[in-house]
């Protein structure tokens, strides 16, 4: 009887070997998504199934024996040899696939879902539907939201498959309202970002910004148009129909975002600004600035006048700056 216990013991625990120390090599490289909530015995099927491990039966086993080591949800990719054990262990430590996803300042709605698509998260149109449709993200920080433009803050995000789009833009606006607190932005949010976004698409050289922000602020407060380009470019996009540059039928659009057409702010952001743009929406340097164009010599910097005279001549400056470039 000891004998034949023995020879039981013996076979399992040559069994066992098999099928948690000796590595196993997968049939092909496999990228297995376990979503939040997948049980134990839910996890083994995949990976038998996949061919990363040899027994599920043995690799529950495992979590059976060391319960307090739990199986963390996200993406694995398994494509070297691993015995059973090393598996437990790559999921027990949350050793999942992590997705990078950078938000450059500026970027807008439409920019950020391409990104998010790119870095194989999802599909652009599904994130596209959440930051259009969940306003109640922002509510508390901006009643007028129409989308959650303007409050995705640019930075680098770290995502994994296994978050929703609302989990992924939900992050954004968490890192938005740290930020925004950080800088003091606690009243007139909706103008400030509006406003704010504007500059951030105007200008790319951050000491420039209160002074774009000066021109605009002097502008609203004359109630003059504010004739700014990438509200125009903004409402192409808005209609699906933004063809790469700014066409005469773009400036004659009745589109609300069209400030040629309308004086004032246009109804919401236009792009998600980063912390420069935001102070300097805030904090609009003193000038008399109203006018303002670029200055052709390729540094993405801008000249400023107070008078159509002036700002007449600084163009041509800058069709002459370009002819000689």
């Amino acid at each position: 009887m000891l004998r034949i216990l023995g020879l039981l013991l013996l076979v399992a625990a040559l069994w066992l070997a098999w099928a948690l120390l000796l590595p196993l090599a997968p049939p092909q490289p496999q990228v297995l998504l376990f979503p939040i909530g997948s049980s134990s015995r839910t996890i083994a099927a995949q990976l038998q199934s996949a061919g990363v491990v040899r027994s599920r039966l043995a690799f529950q086993l495992v979590h059976y024996v060391l319960p307090k080591r739990r199986l963390k949800a996200g993406e694995y990719r398994f494509e070297r040899p691993a015995g059973g054990l090393e598996v437990f262990d790559r999921i027990a430590r949350g050793d999942a696939v992590i997705r990078t996803v950078v938000v450059p300042e500026g970027y807008n709605i439409f920019e950020i879902a391409a990104a998010i698509g790119g870095a194989g998260l999802g599909s652009k149109a599904d994130f596209l539907a959440e930051a259009t449709h969940d306003t109640a993200l922002v509510h508390s920080i901006d009643p007028q939201a129409r989308s959650l433009e303007g409050y995705l803050f640019p930075d680098t995000y770290q995502f994994s498959r296994i978050l929703s789009m609302h989990d992924m833009a939900a992050a954004m606006v968490r890192r938005f309202r740290k930020e925004s607190q950080l800088l003091g932005l606690d009243h007139d949010t909706h103008r400030i970002v509006t406003l704010a976004s504007i500059v951030e698409k105007e200008t790319a050289a951050p000491d420039e910004r209160p002074e774009v922000a000066s021109v605009y602020a002097n502008r609203l407060a004359k109630n003059m148009a504010l004739a700014a380009d990438p509200t125009v470019v903004y409402a192409a996009m808005l209609e699906g129909d933004y063809r790469g540059t700014i066409y005469q039928s773009d400036l004659q659009s009745d589109s609300p975002y069209n400030t040629y057409r309308f004086a004032g702010l246009p109804p919401g952001p236009i792009a998600n600004p980063g912390a420069a743009s935001l102070r300097a929406a805030m904090q609009p340097a003193q000038t008399d600035y109203l006018f303002f164009v670029a200055a052709g010599d390729g540094s993405g910097r801008h000249h400023f006048s107070s008078t159509f005279e002036q700002h007449e001549r600084n163009v041509v400056a800058y069709r002459k700056a370009l002819r000689t470039r």
